[in-house]
């Protein structure tokens, strides 16, 4: 049998195919782009998403329409992004929730892995351990100290059950050895006032959301949750340095399309964010806040992904939390 000239036949069709999506990239995009943010104007994500919006529109050439589609954990923002046609005109922001929400609901309108096209890791929102000014903990060691002195009398707060902020608080019992009382509030605002009144003893707060309060002197910054000091806080020491050995917990948040989305599509937006993420005028606008920019491949984007999907039901299985 001749098979020359079927291979013939699939190299063409091969060939066809590539010159067709290089030609659908090399036209992309030639109207506005749709940016869904599944969380509240004036988040952390709202506001990154905003200043890396206008880069990605200057590089591209068209205009990408930020809308908030706020409200459980990030949920329905996310639905409409897996059910919109996988052309590159609908892309989102998704945060740490999205790894968090398969652990904590039972059923989800899409898959959180296989519904998506991630395309970069936008950057990272580092954690930091605060108390009030007028704590008696002056230092990391003495919060930690006095937990172990003290199993359950010591509280922390969260801006939600299953939220980044209370994992955060389950890593650093679990790492340190100490037994705390989570006290979930819904939302940020409400807990920073209290753990600024002393309400709360202690909490896990992105660094973006207190760092003018730190900086004021209404909040004491005892440990940072990345692996290595930050530039915005570069006298509080991490938790590793503390004695928390391996200790390493932050937010994060991405740029994602639908599933299916053309892989010559995904790499010129991926390009457009590194170039995004790398510009002076995007970094003066978050670096001052603690953001840390990252702009990784979609491949590294991916592993992300499925790490933290992991990690979290590792983490939320030790906090004795049952899907709802």
């Amino acid at each position: 049998m001749n098979i020359a000239k079927p291979l013939a036949a699939c190299a063409l069709g091969l060939a066809m195919l590539c010159q067709a999506a290089s030609a659908l990239a090399d036209g992309y995009p030639d109207r506005p782009i749709r940016l869904i943010v599944p969380t509240s104007p004036g988040s952390t994500a709202d506001v990154v998403a905003r200043v890396v919006a206008d880069k990605l529109g200057q590089t591209l050439a068209q205009s990408l329409i930020v809308e908030n589609l706020a409200g459980a954990a990030g949920i329905p923002g996310t639905r409409q992004l897996v059910a919109a046609k996988p052309d590159g005109y609908t892309l989102a922001i998704i945060s740490s929730n999205h790894a968090i929400n398969p652990s904590l609901y039972k059923t989800i309108p899409y898959d959180s892995v296989r519904d998506i096209t991630p395309i970069s890791i936008i950057g990272t929102t580092p954690l930091v351990v605060v108390v009030s000014d007028s704590s008696p903990y002056t230092s990391i060691g003495a919060l930690l100290k006095a937990a172990k002195a003290q199993p359950g009398k010591i509280n922390y707060g969260s801006s939600g059950t299953g939220s980044v902020l209370h994992l955060a608080g389950e890593l650093l019992k679990s790492r340190a050895g100490i037994d705390m009382m989570h006290i979930p509030y819904r939302g940020g605002n409400a807990l920073i006032t209290d753990v600024m009144s002393g309400q709360v003893q202690t909490a896990f707060l992105a660094v973006p959301s207190v760092l003018a309060q730190i900086q004021a002197g209404k909040l004491r910054a005892l440990a940072v949750s990345t692996p290595k000091r930050l530039a915005v806080l570069p006298d509080v020491p991490t938790l590793d340095e503390a004695g928390v050995k391996g200790y390493a917990y932050d937010a994060w948040i991405a740029l994602i399309g639908p599933a299916g989305l053309p892989p010559a599509i995904v790499a010129k937006l991926q390009q457009a964010t590194q170039q995004a993420m790398r510009d002076k005028q995007v970094l003066n606008a978050l670096s001052p806040q603690g953001f840390v920019s990252d702009g990784g491949t979609s491949e590294q984007a991916a592993r992300t992904l499925t790490d933290e999907i992991s990690r979290t039901r590792m983490l939320v299985s030790a906090a004795g939390l049952s899907p709802e």
